[in-house]
C-alpha cells in the first residue's frame, strides 16, 4: 500500500459487533502504523469516545441495538467531528443514500479488501491537520 499515515497522529475507531471483523481490521491497521480502538457497539463507542487530533470511524451498519445510520443521526453521531466510513454486508442503493445523507464520508460493502479500506481511510483523513494542544 502506498498510503502514508502520520503514524502517531492517526486514530481509527472500529465499531462492529463481529469480533472477527474487528480483530482483522485492527490487525491490518496496526501493521500500517495506525492507532486503533475497537468497540462492539455504537453505544460502547459513544460512552468512550474522545476526539483525536486526526482520524476516522469505521462503523458497521447492521448491529444489534442502534444501526450505523441510526448512530450517525443521533446527537452523539452528528457531533463526532470525524469522517465516518459506513460498512455493511447487506447494502443497497437506498441504504447508501441514507448513510450519505446522515453524513457518512464513504460507504463500503463487506467483504472489503485491505487495500481499498486503507485507501479510503487515507482519503478521508488526508485533509485533517493537527494543532498543538
Amino acid at each position: 500500500m502506498d498510503a502514508h499515515f502520520p503514524k502517531s497522529r492517526t486514530k481509527v475507531f472500529v465499531v462492529d459487533d463481529d469480533d472477527a471483523v474487528r480483530d482483522s481490521i485492527k490487525l491490518l491497521l496496526e501493521v500500517h502504523g495506525i492507532d486503533v480502538e475497537d468497540y462492539e457497539s455504537a453505544d460502547a463507542f459513544a460512552r468512550h469516545y474522545r476526539k483525536p487530533c486526526r482520524g476516522c470511524v469505521i462503523l458497521d451498519h447492521h448491529m444489534p441495538g442502534m444501526t450505523g445510520v441510526d448512530f450517525l443521526n443521533s446527537p452523539v453521531g452528528s457531533r463526532l467531528g470525524l469522517p465516518v466510513i459506513l460498512m455493511t454486508g447487506r447494502g443497497d442503493p437506498e441504504l447508501e443514500h441514507c448513510a450519505r445523507a446522515a453524513g457518512a464520508a464513504d460507504f463500503l460493502q463487506k467483504p472489503v479488501s485491505g487495500r481499498l479500506l486503507l485507501a479510503t481511510i487515507y482519503r478521508v483523513t488526508a485533509g485533517q491537520s493537527c494543532q498543538a494542544r
